[in-house]
């Protein structure tokens, strides 16, 4: 048996963080990250540590539930680039289709030190 690198680890994390936000595990997906941890969203602040993430995911975030389906994850390092879609509700009843692209950042305890987000949607 052949021991995972570092890499393979990061990206096996970032890929557990998709399952619990789709399950809507708060908690879960909240202790991938390092307490300083910083999430970058367009339309949002950024939010800063635990409770900055727990105060979005359990109330500012505007999608009621839904699905990530991950197409493209590129790990190098403490990197991980990831692209795909989400579907679901939002909290106002309407349908989304969106595509995402995500980025993360790990620490040395391979927990997210930091997270940009973005959507391919029609701003203007």
């Amino acid at each position: 048996m052949t021991e995972s690198s570092p890499t393979e680890v990061n990206e096996a994390r970032v890929r557990e963080y998709y399952r619990l936000v789709d399950a809507d595990d708060v908690l879960g997906l909240v202790s991938l990250f390092a307490e300083d941890a910083v999430y970058r969203r367009p339309g949002y602040e950024p939010m800063r540590g635990h409770t900055g993430l727990t105060a979005f995911y359990t109330g500012e975030r505007v999608i009621e539930s839904g699905r990530h389906t991950v197409a493209t994850v590129v790990a190098r390092g403490d990197q991980v680039a990831v692209n795909g879609v989400f579907e679901g509700v939002l909290k106002d009843g309407r349908q989304v289709r969106l595509e995402f692209a995500d980025f993360f950042l790990l620490n040395g305890e391979r927990r997210f030190s930091r997270r940009d987000t973005y959507f391919f949607a029609p701003l203007v």
